[in-house]
Formats: C-alpha cells, sequence, structure tokens
C-alpha cells in the first residue's frame, strides 16, 4: 500500500469510530432502524441524481451488496447498537476483520501471509483486552446482532472487491437507494414511534443524523470502497481493528468515560498489530 493509502485506511476507522458516538445519540432520538432509513434516504437524494448508473452487469452485485452493506449489516448493528453500550458494540464488529481474511481466501484466492495472520492475531488480542472492561452489560442479545452485522460487513467487502471496481460515489448512492426500502420496511415491523421523533428530534440527533450521512457516509464509505478497488483485502481489512481504538477515544472525549490502563494496552496492541499486517513478506533469494 502506498503512504496516501495507508493514511486513507487509518483515516476510515477515525471516522466510523466517532460515529459510534453519533449512532449512540440518533439512536436515542429516533428509532433505530428508522434514523437508519433516515441516513440512506438523505445520501440517496444527495448523490443518485448525480452518479452513473449501475450497469446490466453491475445491477446484481450492487443490490446483493446494498443487502449484506445496508439491510444486513447497519440494520443489525444500529439494533444491537441500541440496546448495547457503545464499546462493547466497537469490539464485538472487530470479528469483522478476521470474517473478511478468511472469507477473502476461499473466494478472492487472497492467501494471508503469516505476517498478516500474526498482526490480526495480535490485534485481536487488543481487542480482546479492551473487551475485559467491566461495566459491560450481561445481556448477550446485543452483541450477538453486532457479531451477525460483523459477518455481512465482511461479505459485503467480498462482494465489493469480487464483482468491482465500482465507482465508489455510485456504488454508495445505488446501494443506498435499494437499502431505504428494506431498513424502512423493518422499521415498520418492529418499532413504533417514527412520525413523533420527526417533530421531537433535538439538534443533537439531527446533528449525529448529519454525521452519519456526510462524515460517516459519504466520505467514509467513499474512501473504504476506493481502497478496495486499489488493494487486496488481506491489507485492507486489518485496518479495520483500529475502530475500537477510535470509538473509545471517541467516548473518552465526547461521552466523559475514563481512560484506564487497559484500554491503554489494548489499543497500542491493536495498533502494533494492524502495523505488522502491513509488513511486505522478502523475496526469497534463489
Amino acid at each position: 500500500m502506498s503512504a496516501i493509502q495507508i493514511v486513507c485506511a487509518v483515516a476510515v476507522p477515525l471516522i466510523w469510530g466517532y460515529q459510534f458516538v453519533a449512532i449512540k445519540v440518533g439512536v436515542a432520538e429516533f428509532p433505530p432502524l428508522f434514523f437508519l432509513a433516515l441516513r440512506f434516504l438523505a445520501i440517496t437524494l444527495l448523490l443518485v441524481p448525480f452518479v452513473d448508473r449501475p450497469t446490466r452487469r453491475q445491477l446484481g452485485p450492487v443490490a446483493a451488496i446494498s443487502l449484506f452493506l445496508g439491510g444486513l449489516n447497519f440494520g443489525l448493528f444500529y439494533v444491537g447498537l441500541g440496546l448495547g453500550s457503545g464499546s462493547m458494540s466497537a469490539v464485538a464488529y472487530q470479528l469483522a476483520t478476521p470474517f473478511t481474511v478468511l472469507l477473502a481466501w476461499p473466494l478472492l484466492a487472497e492467501r494471508p501471509s503469516l505476517a498478516t495472520c500474526a498482526g490480526v492475531l495480535l490485534a485481536f488480542v487488543g481487542v480482546t483486552v479492551l473487551a475485559a472492561e467491566p461495566g459491560q452489560s450481561a445481556n448477550p442479545l446485543p452483541l450477538l446482532l453486532v457479531v451477525g452485522a460483523a459477518f455481512a460487513f465482511a461479505v459485503s467487502n467480498v462482494l465489493t472487491k469480487r464483482y468491482g471496481p465500482f465507482d465508489p460515489l455510485m456504488l454508495m448512492g445505488w446501494s443506498s437507494l435499494l437499502t431505504v426500502p428494506q431498513v424502512m420496511l423493518m422499521s415498520l415491523l418492529l418499532e413504533y414511534g417514527q412520525a413523533a421523533s420527526l417533530v421531537t428530534a433535538g439538534e443533537r440527533g439531527w446533528l449525529a443524523l448529519a454525521y452519519t450521512v456526510f462524515i460517516g457516509g459519504i466520505i467514509g464509505f467513499g474512501l473504504w470502497f476506493w481502497l478496495i478497488a486499489r488493494c487486496s483485502m488481506v491489507r485492507v481489512a486489518p485496518f479495520g481493528l483500529l475502530l475500537p481504538v477510535f470509538a473509545l477515544l471517541s467516548s473518552v472525549v465526547f461521552l466523559g468515560e475514563r481512560m484506564t490502563p487497559k484500554l491503554i494496552i489494548g489499543g497500542l496492541l491493536a495498533i502494533s498489530g494492524v502495523g505488522i499486517t502491513q509488513v511486505r513478506p522478502r523475496a526469497r533469494s534463489i
């Protein structure tokens, strides 16, 4: 990976890590799935009129990506985050990285190197240290929902790589358009108070929605799709393990959570592990 690609790969988990605070604020003022539907509707209106339509060959893969990335990944994640803690959700979601690396091996023929395996393992140890923070809920449902979201995100990554490259803004706009009816239907079946939330939501809720649309959505996923099109998944995916580091930092800065030795050690391990995944194997001498 080039220097600019590495900078972008670090910027994505930073953006998404701080988005945990925005989502937590947003789902406190809107029903979670309805908040998600508003997010995808806004992205659709901002992008679809200005980007190319997918070709006939691209339409099927874009629809599949919208299902796994939009309906399943975001749907399960928003509900799980709404029911559970932000820090635990950030940690559990890191299963997306080993899921992606494992799926890329048989489906993309991208065999991970020993350095990549060692780095993922070390970073995941760091994530486990972060998960050992006290005070987490004993209810397993939020955790299971987020794990399901992580697997769906991994599938969407592999689909994006296998059937791409896609124009990032085209993929984001049209997958968002196809995702809106999915999450809106789930919201109508599982939630209530959607119309009332539009009236009662305060400035914090609308600012949270704006962050998820412009920063987390258009910028974050635009960079992510750009990286997937240009780099192997075993190179890009491990950067996702930095997400809980930034999510916990954002919780300290904006939610007043306390920085503890476990958070520091776990964060350093995760960062070190991601660094190891970027070590290029030496060419064998003849």
